[in-house]
């Protein structure tokens, strides 16, 4: 696959000819909604086997072969270029595609009121080829240790069509939002333990679940021996049965970093207890924070580099985000919240409001300014192949598991595209 930036004066045509592939090929693998009126800045994954470099000044066969994990002498061969000669700049090389690598891959999907909307369910039958775990999000625990279930609807079919396994996702949420009361229940009452775990075993083997996911967030500082003890409890409940048990970890960078929404996650004890783990590396940018990219690659790299030091990478799943946000400015705290967008959605405000799409290089991803119909100046962060290749890089450069998406429902086909071509998706079903 080839990823692509569009510039000034560059149209599908004129695209498709310079990577060699058809117009009706890019526009279909992109979902474009508006081939005819591209916006400068964003990006286009050209599908096809391999990809294509244009020489730049300084470059030599060796330090491209360099940078794409391949040899002068391959690149020489498959180019017939001759090797002693000097590369003239603007040159096109193919460069053949890397071995795959394979990887589990999970998302979340949170079903709200009574049913599974269709649009949630059209989410998972597109997704699930491209995933190890569709997570059920979320059961939610009552205070006597019973459960809320989510809405099912056609999501154990459309699993098991497609060789998914089914995560049951398990959350200490509460009246709109995650309880730290509720919490502190869960870890410290033996009952209300013992009732939960029953609860759990009987709903994942009747249910059709694979494993079982801890989503306990802000549970106070005070418990986190206790949460470590009620984990251990929980996996050996759960292994009787015949079943996985993973958790969620808030995105910590130090074993002392403080904060109700850090302290409690032993990152040391979920690596050893837990068969894999969830780092949710994202949110940096936030509804009700200020304008920033929502997972930065430069304190997404942090927060592995830290959890390498405390589990094994094979048990890390990356946390990433399948969404932007859209916020009013100027930002004010405590202020409306910004609007979630995904990539679709936030390319389609580009165009409309004609501004080109910029791109930070240190936190890898893409965002704009724009000034709405009432005179409100407006600042996206959103996610493009470009941001979420550069996830795919450190998955690859520091040997992770693989990745969690939060959440479907949210369009961005350019993952998907990339994701398809570069790994091979771990599934557990037969």
């Amino acid at each position: 696959m080839q990823i692509h930036v569009v510039q000034q004066g560059d149209t599908i045509s004129s695209i498709a000819s310079t990577y060699q592939s058809s117009a009706t090929a890019i526009i279909d693998a992109n979902e474009l909604e508006a081939p005819n009126n591209l916006v400068i800045g964003q990006t286009i994954v050209i599908p096809i086997v391999g990809q294509f470099y244009f020489v730049q000044p300084g470059d030599t066969l060796y330090s491209i072969a360099q940078q794409f994990g391949t040899t002068y002498q391959e690149l020489a061969q498959i180019n017939n270029f001759p090797v002693t000669s000097t590369l003239p700049v603007g040159f096109r090389l193919y460069i053949p595609p890397p071995p795959k690598r394979s990887i589990t891959s999970n998302a979340y999907i949170e079903p709200t009121g009574e049913t599974v909307s269709e649009t949630l369910e059209n989410a998972a039958e597109k997704t699930s080829p491209y995933l190890t775990y569709l997570a059920h999000f979320s059961f939610r625990v009552n205070r006597d240790g019973t459960l809320n279930p989510p809405p099912a609807g056609n999501l154990r079919r459309i699993a098991e069509a497609n060789k998914t396994a089914l995560m049951l996702v398990v959350s200490n949420l509460e009246a709109g939002g995650f309880s730290s009361e509720l919490g502190h229940i869960i870890v410290t009452v033996q009952a209300v333990q013992n009732t939960l775990l029953d609860n759990i075993v009987n709903t994942a083997t009747s249910g059709g679940y694979s494993d079982v996911h801890f989503d306990f967030e802000f549970i106070p500082p005070e418990d986190r021996e206790a949460y470590n003890t009620f984990l251990r409890k929980a996996k050996d409940r759960l292994s009787q049965a015949g079943l996985l048990m993973s958790t969620a970890l808030a995105p910590k960078t130090s074993a002392t970093q403080q904060g109700v929404l850090y302290e409690a996650h032993d990152y040391r004890a979920h690596g050893e207890i837990a068969d894999f783990v969830v780092l949710m590396t994202y949110e940096w940018g936030y509804s009700y924070g200020p304008p920033l990219a929502v997972s930065p690659i430069n304190e997404v790299r942090k927060v592995v580099e830290y959890a390498l030091t405390e589990m094994p990478a094979e048990k890390i799943l990356l946390g990433q985000n399948l969404y932007g946000y859209d916020w009013t400015l100027p930002f004010v705290q405590g202020g409306p919240a910004a609007r979630a967008v995904s990539p679709q959605q936030a390319i389609a405000i580009a165009r409309e409001n004609n501004v080109s799409i910029q791109y930070d290089t240190t936190a890898q991803a893409p965002f704009f300014t724009y000034t709405d119909s009432e005179g409100k100046e407006h600042e996206v962060w959103f996610e493009d192949a470009r941001s979420i290749q550069a996830k795919f890089d450190l998955i690859r450069e520091l040997n992770l598991l693989g990745i969690a998406y939060w959440k479907l429902g949210l369009a961005f086909p350019q993952n998907w595209l990339l994701l398809n071509d570069q790994f091979n998706i771990t599934k557990l079903k037969k």
